[in-house]
């Protein structure tokens, strides 16, 4: 694999849907994070009860920009304006190629007037460094890939940790280890509190969309942080659950943010052929794998945009950014719209019916999420007609029923019973799918975010409530 690119990748394949659909990758993980602590079931209560806290240290890229020229390069590659982006400001960062498709998305936090730092899945800090390399800014990147899927026993090191406490006892735990009253923070703003004798940066955010704050510092603290945040919920009598990777992964089906779009990356000319052949074969792009009901000869039909992901109130159209163009033709078409699916309960048992007894067995469902890949598309139809896509899944104990995310039709309202063909369509190569039929699912069109607390609670301004 050395020396080799994307490019060179694809050229084995007859299109990049079967590259991506017979990956043999396998399930995509959650590294390093313990998969329960207590339970997942009481770990997804407790952010609606209680207080959780997350351990985001591992599962996400860390990219450093900085530099006399970091804001204007930045400002050139995302979609966001950065009129407004003071220090100790954080954005939902989002680029896009020159034809207006969806590459990624990165938190992005303002440290300095010369620097920031990019935290989030792999393919928009690949995109990121790469026009760094074929411009002429004046940025220096340092780049801290997640940790290691399967270490396999070996110590892992990052650069920080980064842990989040979120849910309506959050405050009782942040006035204990602040010593006091934390800040009034703003959403999405950062401020500095205490945690014992550490001084932390913190971020207003929250995950599920209960009140709460992220945290980050020097990865050599992080044992010492997370001590202290548990010895504080015990002093004050908080029921605060730390949160393992099986449930973590399932709290944005209250909150309403997709994930994992494909990046869309694999079609164009000119820049975008550039940059397959930049890319490595060792790439999450080159790697990553399409699951679902969903068969295109097309790797376009995969693709998404801003508009359909709810993304299109924040766009800089000031700025000279990438894809400004494509975008501005988008804005007025007939672009989809996000919704929540919520699964039919006697279909889902069907499902798992089917793998307690001997006759057609279904695609089994696990539970807290079914998802076998690292982007998802199963075909949601009305009428036998598709009228959609199936993104993201999971089961939320806390409305008791499967759930999951993606685009329909702006004709589609909320309220439609839909059908989601459930399943690979033919075997792979994939070894995260085993043998199965397909069959249906039928799905109510539902709100996001999906949670009543999400939609009530978060913050005023953010995405969640501009999609309402």
């Amino acid at each position: 694999m050395a020396g080799q690119s994307l490019s060179s990748v694809m050229q084995k394949y007859s299109s990049p849907v079967e590259l991506l659909r017979n990956s043999m990758v396998g399930m995509y993980v959650y590294p390093v994070v313990a998969p329960e602590y207590t339970n997942w079931r009481d770990e997804q209560r407790a952010w609606r009860d209680s207080a959780v806290l997350f351990d985001q240290t591992h599962h996400m890229d860390e990219l450093i920009v900085e530099g006399p020229d970091a804001a204007d390069f930045l400002n050139h590659v995302g979609i966001n304006s950065f009129s407004n982006f003071d220090l100790n400001r954080a954005k939902h960062f989002v680029p896009v190629t020159p034809a207006g498709h969806v590459i990624g998305d990165m938190i992005i936090f303002r440290e300095r007037e010369d620097k920031f730092i990019l935290v989030g899945r792999a393919p928009t800090a690949n995109w990121t460094k790469f026009q760094a390399a074929i411009g002429k800014w004046r940025v220096r990147l340092f780049h801290d890939p997640r940790s290691p899927s399967r270490p396999d026993g070996e110590r892992v090191l990052r650069t920080h940790y980064r842990f989040q406490i979120q849910g309506p006892d959050a405050n009782k735990i942040f006035e204990k280890i602040n010593g006091g009253p934390v800040p009034e923070v703003k959403f999405f703003h950062t401020d500095w509190i205490n945690v014992g004798a550490r001084r932390v940066q913190a971020l207003r955010h929250g995950m599920a969309g209960a009140p709460g704050l992220e945290i980050w510092g020097p990865y050599a603290d992080k044992h010492y942080v997370e001590s202290t945040i548990l010895q504080a919920a015990r002093d004050v009598g908080v029921d605060l659950r730390q949160v393992g990777s099986r449930a973590y992964s399932t709290n944005t089906l209250e909150s309403g943010w997709i994930p994992s779009p494909l990046p869309a990356i694999y079609t164009g000319g000119g820049m975008m052929q550039d940059y397959r052949d930049w890319l490595g074969a060792d790439s999450y792009e080159a790697n990553g794998s399409i699951g679902g009901s969903f068969v295109s000869d097309n790797i376009e039909d995969y693709y998404v945009n801003p508009f359909e992901l709810g993304y299109g109130f924040y766009i800089g159209w000031k700025s000279d950014f990438i894809g400004k163009d494509a975008l501005a033709k988008m804005k007025d078409g007939k672009n989809r719209k996000k919704v929540t699916f919520e699964w039919h309960r006697d279909d889902v048992l069907k499902v798992i019916a089917s793998g307690l007894e001997k006759g057609d067995l279904y695609k089994w469902i696990d539970f807290p999420q079914p998802n076998y890949a690292s982007s998802s598309a199963d075909m949601v139809m009305k009428d036998g007609k598709m009228v959609g896509m199936s993104m993201f899944n999971g089961y939320s104990f806390n409305e008791r029923c499967f759930l999951s995310l993606g685009v329909v039709e702006d004709s589609v309202q909320v309220g439609d019973e839909l059908t989601m063909l459930w399943g690979e369509p033919e075997e792979t190569k994939k070894t995260s799918t085993e043998k199965h039929k397909q069959t249906e699912i039928r799905v109510l069109v539902s709100p996001v975010p999906y949670s009543n607390e999400a939609r009530q609670n978060y913050a005023t301004g953010s995405w969640r409530e501009k999609a309402l």
